[in-house]
Order: structure tokens, then C-alpha cells, then sequence
């Protein structure tokens, strides 16, 4: 490139919480110089305004599902010519061709769904998963103190004071909640749970999730009692959300997208797992305690069950959620070092 800085073009994987664990990746092409624009579906656009190592943030129109051709070559032709690099971090092969119809001369990502035509350097899948910091900055091609990294978000400050401002909210003045996960009811710590742990803090709780989870959060501020909690599930942007974490005394939620968000902020935070697994998806934050039953010696009988992986409990019980008691969690917040 005769000393001029390479222009690149980064598609985004389509869930929050796998959009968070690409930030080392991106700080790392930054740092060698390279200039980066983010391609995005909308609901994962706000994690990318949040990292000032990127330079633009692309929403894409797309759906889930379908190839949706037409849309992927329209924005091919917007974006030709103005990039030396793509990295593309979803293994799908839609998500390769918009960088191959745009002529993006090297095309990075892992192999995957007949991609081998769509680009130019493909990395081999790992046998074993390995950690999802380490699977996308992989793809910078370093070697290395892949493991090590942390995602980093940061948010103007004016930000954080104008979101507190509009909700009547202080600094440190409140928990925060995130009761949902995407994925299905068994990573879902129970409602009633949330409610007792409600009651039992010294201050408010701010429920978030996503206008699906509003019911939920309804539900667990109802049996909390007046008061208690301030459900805005649904309510606010995701930036604005993004706020109300950075701002929070502690987050209690489970293994979801935002809990990688508190994460990456460093805000002490409680994470209940069940189904899923925290040696492949841990919170990346010294301040973050958590929470599973699975590697717990004095839980009887053990869970030989979990990980299941599975949506709801396959047997019909959901222990490894329900035997996380308030008491256990208050606990853990007890251990999280304070802001």
C-alpha cells in the first residue's frame, strides 16, 4: 500500500453477545494501521458505535434467513472500491458474498458452507472450540496472546449522563437485570428468582432485554413489589441501554448477549449459567463472578446433565437455573469487586 492506510471492511456476526467478542480483533487491525468500516445488521450496529477503533458502522437491510440476493448485490455496488481487506467473521456463505460481489481484493474468514470460491485466505475450523476471542482475532492473522484479550466497549460520557438524566437515574444507584436469553428457557434463571433478588438488594433494579422479554421483566417486577424495580424491557435503544450498564453498581443476568456487554464495560456483574457453558462463553471481566452448578463440589447430586446445550430441559427439571437461590447470588455479589 506504499505507507497509506488500508481500508477495511468487517462483516458482523449477527448476535450481540459474539459482536462484543470480536472487539480484540478490531483493536488489533486498528493498531497495525488499518482504517475499519463495519457492516451490521441493526440490532448489533450499537455494540460497533461502541468501540472507538471503528472509523463507520454499515447497517445492512437484511432479514434472518434467505440469501436475499438482490439487497447483498446493492450494497456491493455502494461499497466497491473502497476497501483492500474484508474479514468476514460469520461462517455462513451469504455472509461471504457481499465482500465477493464488491471485488474486496483479499477476502478473510474461516472456512465454512462452500465459501472456498468467495475467499481469498480462509482459515481451517478448529477441531476443539476454542474460546470466541481467541476464533475471531485468529483471524488477523497474528500469533499469540489470542486468549489474553479482553473486549474493551466505551461510551462518550455525555452519553451515560444524558441516559441517567432522561430516567431519573444515578450513577451507582441501581442494579441492573437481564432476565432473557435469546437462545431459550434453559438459560433462563427463573423469573421468581429475579423477583426475590429484587426485594432483597438495597437498591431498585433496571430490567432490560428486548421487547420479547417485556413480558418476562412484567412478570418479575410484578412479584417484586412496587418500587422495586423499573422494567424498560423493550423501552429503550440499545446504545441507551448500553448506558444504563456502564452506570450500574452491578449486573445479575444470564448468559446472554448483554451479560458480554457488562463484561466489556468492567462492571461487577453476576452471571448464572445453566445449559451453556462458561469454559467456551465466560464473562471476560476481572469483576465478574460466576455462577454454575456444574463445577460446584458440594451440589448434590451432581448435574452430569449440563452442559446440555439444549433450548428447554430435557428432562423436565431445569436444576442447574432453579438451585441458584437469591441467597446464592447476593453472595457472589458480596465477592464482585466494587467500581
Amino acid at each position: 500500500m506504499g505507507g497509506t492506510e488500508s481500508r477495511s471492511f468487517v462483516i458482523a456476526p449477527q448476535w450481540i453477545g459474539d459482536a462484543v467478542m470480536t472487539e480484540p480483533l478490531l483493536r488489533r487491525l486498528r493498531a497495525r494501521g488499518e482504517r475499519l468500516v463495519v457492516g451490521a445488521l441493526p440490532w448489533v450496529a450499537p455494540v460497533y458505535r461502541a468501540m472507538p477503533q471503528v472509523d463507520e458502522v454499515i447497517e445492512f437491510p437484511f432479514q434472518h434467513g434467505g440469501l436475499q440476493f438482490k439487497a447483498r448485490r446493492s450494497i456491493a455496488r455502494q461499497v466497491q472500491g473502497r476497501f483492500d481487506t474484508a474479514y468476514v467473521l460469520p461462517n455462513s456463505l451469504k455472509s461471504a458474498l457481499l465482500p465477493f460481489l464488491a471485488s474486496i481484493p483479499k477476502r478473510v474468514g474461516y472456512l465454512g458452507e462452500a465459501r472456498v470460491g468467495l475467499l481469498t485466505h480462509r482459515l481451517k475450523n478448529p477441531k476443539d472450540k476454542p474460546p470466541m476471542v481467541a476464533f475471531y482475532s485468529a483471524l488477523s492473522g497474528d500469533k499469540g496472546g489470542l486468549e489474553q484479550d479482553r473486549p474493551q466497549l466505551q461510551l462518550d460520557p455525555a452519553q451515560v449522563v444524558a441516559a441517567l438524566a432522561t430516567l431519573g437515574l444515578e450513577r451507582g444507584g441501581y442494579y441492573v437485570f437481564a432476565p432473557g436469553a435469546e437462545y431459550g428457557p434453559a438459560k433462563r434463571w427463573p423469573a421468581i428468582h429475579f423477583a426475590e433478588l429484587a426485594r432483597a438488594l438495597d437498591r431498585p433494579a433496571v430490567l432490560l432485554g428486548s421487547a420479547k422479554e417485556a413480558d418476562l421483566c412484567a412478570e418479575i417486577a410484578g412479584a417484586a413489589g412496587e418500587g422495586k424495580c423499573l422494567n424498560l424491557a423493550g423501552k429503550t435503544p440499545l446504545l441507551q441501554a448500553f448506558a444504563l450498564i456502564a452506570a450500574a453498581k452491578a449486573m445479575i443476568s444470564n448468559d446472554s448477549g448483554l451479560m458480554h456487554v457488562a463484561a466489556a464495560f468492567g462492571v461487577p456483574q453476576v452471571a448464572v449459567f445453566g445449559s451453556s457453558s462458561p469454559l467456551h462463553t465466560p464473562p471476560l471481566n476481572g469483576k465478574a463472578q460466576v455462577l454454575w452448578l456444574k463445577e460446584d463440589p458440594n451440589y448434590q447430586p451432581p448435574l452430569d446433565c449440563a452442559p446440555c446445550f439444549q433450548r428447554e430441559c430435557p428432562l423436565g427439571h431445569t436444576r442447574c437455573l432453579y438451585d441458584i437461590t437469591p441467597e446464592t447470588v447476593i453472595a457472589a455479589l458480596g465477592r464482585s469487586p466494587a467500581p
